[in-house]
């Protein structure tokens, strides 16, 4: 059985592991190598990567992917897109995130 991963910095990481999820925490400039490392190990099936790390993860690792169904990859906005100047609806960015990932608004 394939594992979910998210591969992200070490700010981000913690809220990761609260919600429960494996998390490798890494830094830009690691960033590339340690996706290949995960992606070639070929125990996950689905690698969530954070976008201000990786922009384009599939190119990034486009090599390494050659021949491969899985992983997914998965870009995953930042903790500094959600909360930046150009974001300054923390709640309205929270729920068009939602609205995309699971095609629907959930109001509380």
């Amino acid at each position: 059985m394939h594992k979910v991963v998210v591969l992200t910095d070490s700010e981000s990481a913690t809220g990761f592991r609260l919600a429960g999820s494996e998390v490798v925490d890494t830094t830009p400039e690691q960033a590339v190598q340690t996706l290949e490392r995960l992606v070639t190990e070929g125990d996950y099936g689905l690698i969530a990567v954070d976008q201000s790390l990786i922009p384009d993860p599939a190119r990034a690792v486009e090599r390494a992917m050659r021949g491969r169904d899985l992983p997914i990859l998965l870009p995953i906005p930042s903790l500094q897109d959600a909360f930046s100047a150009d974001q300054v609806d923390a709640k309205a960015y929270m729920g068009k995130l939602v609205r995309d990932t699971i095609g629907f608004d959930i109001k509380l």
